[in-house]
């Protein structure tokens, strides 16, 4: 198992989450301390897409360590990691855009 898999299990243990819940908390420290680090606005793609690049890579890593520890690749549950992982900060980010519940909205 590489390091990757093993800082997630230890992760996960630690804070008694479940990793799907670890993949909605994760994204959105990622989300909000982009926002915060860059001082880029809920209103923006900016923290958005650095969440998402965030996932794929990671989801990209899960694949690789999965096709070299036994070669089958389960699809769905990658895709459910990414939805996961993206739903929260997709929802932030329309609300902020497209309505007032953050302020001046459109």
């Amino acid at each position: 198992m590489t390091w990757f898999q093993q800082s997630k299990l230890a992760l996960a243990a630690h804070t008694h989450l479940a990793r799907d819940a670890l993949h909605i908390h994760v994204a959105l420290i990622l989300f909000f301390g982009a926002m915060l680090l860059f001082r880029w606005r809920a209103t923006q793609w900016k923290p958005w897409l650095v969440v998402l690049a965030v996932v794929l890579l990671g989801e990209a890593w899960d694949v690789r360590d999965t096709l070299a520890r036994h070669g089958t690749v389960h699809w769905p549950a990658h895709w459910q990691d990414i939805w996961n992982a993206m739903a929260w900060p997709s929802v932030i980010l329309l609300l902020a855009r497209y309505t007032r519940i953050f302020g001046k909205g459109r």
